[in-house]
């Protein structure tokens, strides 16, 4: 018995010790978890003013896990939505389903912005292992029958207007995601999801590298003679930081046309400039985009049959302003003809100049910046060069683009050097409503780098919502040259007009009024999201504004008059080539993604080529503002058969500023008007009625035409 118990006994103490070493054990691991948890700064709201980030405690190690966890979180979270047992309620489903994925949510938004901003090979490994992942975590909510059936079946009796729209949004996108397909064709969806997101990441890392390894790199300095000594500058520190010393290097932005081909006078540099951005993208090498091109468009089109829609357009537009292809493509011809036409009337103007010079050549694409400059100078007498001086980027913004802000909507601006920024170059404003109280903080990086996608864009850190309690939180990133050490930067008038595009975006996110994150501020469709950013363009030829900005750099003179009047009556020149290679990249957009059948799908040069000529684009002269190996808004940008949309917005944006200057320009009366009708609503309610109530009509072509100087 004393063996047997003491045999007890000692087993017994032996699985007490193990369970000491494995309790032991639990607490350790649970301990570390919980520290690895406290030090990650997205698994916790940030602490600093309206929850921006803490880029000061932000690491590349800190998103693979806050994907994990956030990721695991929100599918459990969905998870207890779609199984509540409890009859579906607007509360206990969409309200639910809008408060869900907060760490997921913080981790990504931040994310993004750093992959596009200032990424690195680590961040963009991640983007690529995790793209099919969020893919797959979006179809499975989106794809999710008993979820769909709870949404469908909420009444919308008793809920107010925001409410009721927020749900007919949800049913919408649910429907169009493919809620309704059947679980084989569901599972085939996903599958052709998770390929496009990754093959979109894939098409955006190429891209990258080959506009980072497209810059042309001149040895002999004779070859850049017309650029000023600041630019030259400017280009031997960019060729030093990519290790060519003693070199000068001219790296490529994201449109086809080059700023600095517009005053370099030899033309064999020209040339070389223009292949290397035209040909950036399609040297066969690794970098070389065509083929994922072709795997998109193949996939998009499976993905459209799918969901029962002949073409991937049709399925992308259900849900814009335009609703079908066929709409978008009618208002893009009507643009087309007198711009195609004005163009050819211009390149006969160049062509006049070359022969009057002794040159014995047709006008190439790569010639005409450079002689329309001279046109232009003989036209009106404007020289950019002569204008530069008068815009320097902080200057612009602070003088213009804030004391236009402040002028229309009684906004005011207070620089913060107190809050972490994620790169040296970024600044950051705290910005102040009429009444005075605090409204948003604005972070603006100016300058490009290697570390940076081309373009110029507006995202949100934090979006508007009374529901999760947040106000705005907005970043705007440009790709201007930055300037030599202790030298100014100058930047032409279109970038000026840049500028004051891309905060229209951003005082589009700050007005925002809603308490649903999914419908505020600039969550609208694509066609109507660049209204108010191509309306605040406006103001940067507005003579109060102008005139306060307008300040040379050195003598801090205002621009004489005389300048402001040539630089309107400039501003309709060269307007044929401007919107030809603009809508020219809308009709290249649109008919990839009209393509109904496979066989229609051929190389990449090939069927751009078809595409131009088939739509009327027959000046050889004047590209595409985006060659399809590079178009980077389509292949992995959302834009994907709705680049159409600036022109969409353009037609409204200018019917709306008819309308303003016709009831007294900028007046606080009109902005309080378009901030109630247009920038306050997000998508709460029917955006074509907001026009409506906003102008008192339907929106009109004829102001466009007139603006771009093709009617009277």
């Amino acid at each position: 018995m004393k063996k047997i118990k003491t045999t007890i006994l000692i087993t017994g103490l032996a699985l007490g010790a193990g369970q000491v070493m494995i309790h032991a054990q639990q607490k350790k691991t649970t301990v570390a978890k919980q520290k690895t948890m406290a030090d990650n700064p997205f698994f916790h709201k940030s602490s600093l003013q309206y929850q921006a980030p803490e880029f000061d405690k932000i690491k590349d190690e800190h998103f693979k896990p806050a994907f994990d966890f956030g990721l695991k979180q929100h599918t459990q979270e969905i998870e207890k939505i779609a199984n509540n047992p409890e009859k579906p309620t607007f509360e206990n489903t969409i309200v639910a389903m809008e408060k869900s994925g907060e760490v997921l949510n913080r981790a990504t938004i931040v994310f993004y912005n750093l992959t596009s901003s200032n990424t690195n090979t680590t961040l963009q490994k991640l983007e690529e292992e995790y793209a099919p992942i969020f893919a797959s975590h979006s179809d499975n909510i989106y794809l999710n029958d008993k979820l769909y059936q709870r949404i469908k079946n909420i009444s919308d009796n008793g809920l107010d207007a925001e409410s009721k729209r927020l749900l007919q949004y949800y049913r919408q996108n649910f429907d169009i995601a493919g809620a309704a397909l059947s679980s084989q064709q569901k599972n085939e969806l996903k599958e052709v999801n998770q390929q496009l997101a990754k093959l979109e990441t894939q098409f955006s890392n190429k891209l990258l590298e080959a506009r980072k390894q497209g810059g042309l790199l001149i040895s002999d300095v004779k070859e850049l003679d017309g650029l000023s000594a600041d630019e030259i500058a400017a280009v031997a520190a960019d060729a030093k930081i990519a290790g060519h010393d003693g070199q000068y290097l001219l790296a490529l932005q994201n449109t086809t046309q080059q700023p600095l081909l517009q005053n370099l006078k030899n033309r064999a540099t020209r040339e070389k400039l223009f292949k290397a951005s035209w040909l950036r993208a399609e040297k066969g090498d690794k970098n070389d985009t065509r083929e994922t091109i072709q795997q998109l468009v193949k996939l998009r089109l499976k993905k459209a049959q799918i969901l029962g829609k002949k073409s991937f357009a049709e399925w992308r537009l259900q849900d814009q302003m335009a609703k079908k292809p066929e709409a978008a493509m009618n208002l893009m011809k009507q643009i087309a003809q007198p711009a195609v036409e004005t163009a050819k009337r211009e390149q006969a103007e160049i062509q006049e100049l070359i022969k009057s010079q002794g040159g014995n050549f047709e006008v190439q694409p790569w010639d005409w910046n450079f002689y329309s400059e001279q046109v232009r100078k003989a036209k009106y007498d404007l020289d950019e060069n002569q204008i530069k001086p008068y815009f320097e980027v902080t200057t612009v913004l602070e003088k213009g683009v804030f004391y236009a802000a402040e002028k229309f909507y009684g906004l005011t601006f207070k620089k913060r050097t107190d809050l972490p920024v994620y790169h040296p170059d970024v600044v950051a404003y705290e910005v102040f409503d009429k009444d005075g109280k605090s409204l948003a903080i604005y972070y603006l990086d100016f300058f490009t780098r290697s570390s940076k996608s081309g373009g110029a864009w507006m995202n949100n850190f934090v979006t508007q919502s009374y529901l999760l309690g947040t106000k705005p939180v907005i970043v705007n990133v440009y790709n201007f040259q930055k300037p030599a050490a202790g030298k100014p930067s100058l930047i032409s008038f279109d970038d000026v007009t840049t500028v004051f595009h891309e905060f229209g975006h951003s005082i589009h996110g700050m007005f925002a009024s809603q308490k649903y994150p999914s419908i505020s501020g600039t969550a609208t469709p694509r066609d109507f999201v660049e209204f108010p950013s191509q309306i605040n363009e406006h103001f940067a030829l507005e003579p109060e504004v102008l005139n306060n900005y307008a300040v040379h750099y050195e003598t801090k003179q205002p621009i004489p008059q005389d300048l402001v009047e040539k630089i309107k009556k400039a501003s309709k020149f060269n307007q044929g080539y401007a919107t030809t290679e603009l809508v020219s990249a809308a009709m290249n957009d649109m008919m990839w993604h009209s393509v109904t059948d496979e066989s229609q799908n051929i190389p990449v040069l090939d069927f751009e080529k078809k595409a131009l000529a088939d739509n009327g684009f027959t000046v050889a002269a004047v590209p595409p503002r985006y060659h399809a190996p590079y178009f980077a808004h389509i292949w992995g940008g959302g834009y994907s058969a709705g680049y159409y949309a600036y022109l969409w917005s353009e037609t409204l944006d200018n019917d709306a500023w008819e309308w303003i200057k016709s009831h007294g320009g900028m007046t606080r009366e009109n902005g309080d008007r378009f901030r109630k009708y247009i920038l306050s609503v997000g998508n709460s309610v029917d955006l074509n009625q907001a026009f409506r109530d906003f102008a008192g009509h339907d929106p009109d072509i004829k102001p466009l035409l007139r603006n771009r100087g093709f009617i009277k």
